[in-house]
C-alpha cells in the first residue's frame, strides 16, 4: 500500500501543466515569433514574404484587424500573444507544414496549434470577407469589366474562372484532392471562391453545382445589361472567360 502511494505520488510529480520546451520562457528564447521572424525581418523584406507570404507592411495590417479579437486574457497561464498566433497561422498556411512541425518551430504544443489556427482562420474570415470579396452588383461588375478591357483589352469581361486543388479526397490523377473554384479580376484577385468539393469531380461539375455557378445559373448575380461595343454592332453579354473543362453558357466564355 505505501509502495502504490509512493508511486502514485511519483506519477503526480512528473506530469507537466506544459511541456517544458513549451514554455513561454522556451518560446521566447528559442521560437520563432521572436526570434527567425524578427531576424528575417531586420535581413531581408522578401524572406519575411516568403515566410509569410505578406509584406511587413500587410502583416500589420491584418494584425491590427485580427488582433483584438484573438488575443486572450491572463487566467492561469501566460497567454499566447496576438502576434504570434497571428505568424503561426499564416505559416501553416504558406509552407503546407503539418501542425506539429509548426508546433516545434513556434514553441506551442500541438492541440493549441490546432486550436490557435482554427480560431484564426475563422477570424480573418470573418473580417475580411466583405472587405475582400465581390458584392456581386451591376456597378461592381462594371468596374471588373473595365479593368478586364484596359488591361487585357477584353471588353465585358466579369472574370476568369479557375479550379485548383488541395489535399483531400481521391482523384482520377490517384491523388487525393480539394477543389478551390475561384473567379479572379484582370489583377490576379481573388472576387469570389468556393471550396471543398470532392477532386475526382470535373471543374465544370464543380463550378455548376457550387453556390457561384448556381447563383449564375440562376440568374441572381445582378450582371449588368448586354451592351453594344461598337456603333450599330451586336449586343454583348457581360461574361466570365474560362477554359475547355467549362461548358459554354450564356455566361462563360472558352
Amino acid at each position: 500500500m505505501v509502495q502504490r502511494e509512493n508511486t502514485m505520488k511519483e506519477k503526480r510529480e512528473i506530469r507537466f501543466w506544459v511541456r517544458p520546451i513549451f514554455t513561454p520562457k522556451r518560446r521566447f528564447l528559442q521560437g520563432a515569433s521572436d526570434n527567425l521572424i524578427p531576424e528575417i525581418l531586420d535581413s531581408n523584406d522578401s524572406k519575411y514574404c516568403n515566410f509569410l507570404r505578406l509584406t511587413p507592411v500587410l502583416f500589420e495590417k491584418l494584425l491590427e484587424i485580427v488582433g483584438p479579437k484573438i488575443e486572450k486574457q491572463y487566467a492561469v497561464r501566460e497567454p499566447i500573444a496576438s502576434r504570434t498566433r497571428l505568424e503561426l497561422t499564416l505559416r501553416y498556411l504558406a509552407s503546407g507544414d503539418s501542425m506539429a512541425s509548426v508546433s516545434y518551430g513556434f514553441r506551442v504544443g500541438k492541440n493549441i496549434v490546432s486550436t490557435i489556427i482554427s480560431e484564426t482562420c475563422q477570424c480573418i474570415w470573418n473580417e475580411l470577407k466583405e472587405k475582400v470579396f465581390l458584392n456581386p452588383t451591376a456597378e461592381n461588375w462594371r468596374k471588373v469589366a473595365k479593368d478586364f478591357e484596359d488591361l487585357w483589352n477584353y471588353p465585358n469581361c466579369i472574370g476568369a474562372a479557375n479550379a485548383n486543388s488541395g489535399s483531400t479526397y481521391y482523384n482520377y490523377k490517384g491523388r487525393h484532392s480539394i477543389n478551390l473554384m475561384a473567379i479572379g479580376d484582370a489583377k490576379y484577385c481573388f472576387l469570389m471562391l468556393d471550396i471543398g468539393a470532392e477532386g475526382r469531380q470535373s471543374d465544370g461539375g464543380v463550378f455548376r453545382r457550387s453556390e457561384i455557378g448556381i447563383g449564375f445559373e440562376n440568374v441572381n448575380m445582378d450582371l449588368p445589361e448586354p451592351t453594344q461595343i461598337e456603333v450599330n454592332g451586336p449586343e454583348l453579354r457581360y461574361v466570365l472567360v474560362a477554359d475547355e473543362a467549362f461548358a459554354l453558357t450564356p455566361y462563360i466564355r472558352t
